[in-house]
């Protein structure tokens, strides 16, 4: 197959393959500290688990995705992104381990809720800085499956935590303490992991840098506004990133029906819920891992907005179509589409942010990038806890979904761009050059699509 000869020559690049060791062991802790976050709030019998009450514990946990990623995004530019990593996974580890106390300790729960928020608010800057590196470890002509393979592992490295974390609370009763601990453990190998790179490698670079915390502070600002008029500047970077916005809009709101319909609907017990859960985030997940596989093939044949337009089509035809009937094989079979075409879109938009974006440029743009993806996934939230019963049954918020979907895939399909191969505009609207690596497409540095 051509996705594993191509793997074969990116896990060649040592610096890609130490990165992915952090990644992976990074979003793994992730996906173990959030399913241990959301089993002790949602599904502990004491609490009260109403749609509201689950959307509002949903948002208070992804708040600092959008109130510290303009911060994440100016400092990236200005400190070095292996330090970080290192840094920000140790104290990680360190405030799961608190987390673990206070849910031992039965304290009162707002000291709970705050310690999560840190950790949360630490995997910004871990994320946004995963993403602003990878150009840094890689060949532009290979950025594209890299882009593929790297946050899809990422993902399913989540996934993968995340089943692991259901595990150990199945077999094991109030294991909640013990799983954040485990999340722990992770977070400190990944800040480990980091030690491997040299300190320099993953930029920016020494003229860039800017050590003085408060002098970083206080360019915040000016950081920001200069990231924003950047992106205005790249159309193609600002029309991506406005439509996965819509992409994970539906995402979250869809998320939050499934996760009551666990709850309510489709369980008479707290473990039926847990079960029938963890089995539609693995399905999603497996969906993921064919989003990762299909892109670059279908990018180079259809164009980044084509496929984009592509993926959000499939979802305003197959949401509803399995959606509606709010039975479980239907929606696990629906799970497993919108996460193909949610990460197929994503790995799209990425390549084009990231080689519309200049370098000095990257860390506050993917920041705000992670800002509008969560200002999506939040807002969703709240839409989703006005809209649904309390079984979760709610087909309006299903019709919506799809002709939000549907909204996008019109809107890319009339924008010139699409059109059958990698190609795009270059630099000076000059055509953009043929990819060296057979199969995968390379986009030009400054490419917008006409029109």
């Amino acid at each position: 197959m051509p996705v594993v000869g191509d793997l074969r020559v990116l896990m060649r690049f040592s610096g890609f393959r130490r990165l992915l060791a952090v990644r992976l062991l990074s979003q793994a802790a992730d996906g173990v500290y959030q399913v241990a976050l959301a089993t002790y709030v949602v599904f502990s019998p004491e609490r009260q688990t109403s749609p509201t009450a689950i959307a509002s514990a949903m948002a208070v946990l992804l708040l600092p995705y959008s109130l510290v990623g303009p911060f994440a995004g100016v400092l990236l530019d200005r400190w070095q992104r292996r330090q970080v990593f290192l840094y920000g996974n140790v104290l990680r580890a360190a405030l799961a381990a608190v987390t673990a106390l206070l849910i031992v300790a039965a304290l009162p729960d707002w000291l709970f809720y705050a310690s999560a928020l840190c950790v949360t608010a630490i995997n910004r800057f871990i994320l946004a800085g995963l993403s602003a590196s990878l150009p840094r470890v890689v060949d532009e002509d290979r950025l594209v499956m890299a882009n593929s393979l790297s946050p899809t592992a990422g993902t399913i490295a989540a996934t993968a935590g995340g089943g692991l974390a259901f595990a150990v609370r199945l077999v094991a009763a109030d294991s909640d303490a013990a799983v954040v601990l485990l999340g722990a453990v992770l977070y400190l190998c990944a800040g480990l992991a980091s030690l491997r790179m040299a300190r320099a490698l993953l930029g920016p670079d020494p003229e860039q840098l800017q050590p003085r915390l408060t002098a970083a502070l206080a360019s915040t600002a000016r950081g920001l506004v200069g990231g924003l008029r950047h992106l205005a500047e790249r159309r193609a970077a600002a029309r991506a990133l406005g439509a996965m916005s819509i992409f994970r809009f539906c995402y979250g709101a869809l998320t939050v029906m499934v996760l009551t319909l666990c709850r309510h609907a489709w369980s008479a017990t707290e473990e039926q819920g847990l079960t029938l859960l963890g089995l539609a985030l693995g399905v999603s997940g497996a969906g993921f891992l064919t989003a990762a596989v299909i892109t670059p093939w279908a990018v180079n044949r259809l164009g980044p907005y084509g496929w984009m337009a592509t993926c959000a089509g499939v979802a305003a035809v197959l949401e509803p179509a399995l959606g509606l009937p709010f039975a479980p094989v239907p929606m696990l079979i629906a799970a497993f589409v919108l996460g193909a075409v949610t990460q197929g879109a994503k790995i799209a938009t990425d390549t084009v942010v990231q080689t519309a974006v200049d370098d000095a440029f990257r860390g506050r743009v993917f920041a705000l990038y992670d800002m509008l993806f969560n200002v999506a996934f939040v807002t969703a939230i709240g839409l989703a806890a006005l809209i649904l019963p309390p079984d979760g049954k709610s087909g309006p918020l299903v019709i919506l979904m799809a002709l939000l979907y549907a909204a996008v895939a019109l809107t890319l399909t009339r924008r010139r761009g699409l059109g059958g191969g990698g190609g795009g505009v270059g630099v000076g609207g000059r055509p953009a050059r043929k990819p060296r690596a057979a199969g995968w497409v390379w986009l030009s540095k400054h490419s917008t699509p006409a029109g």
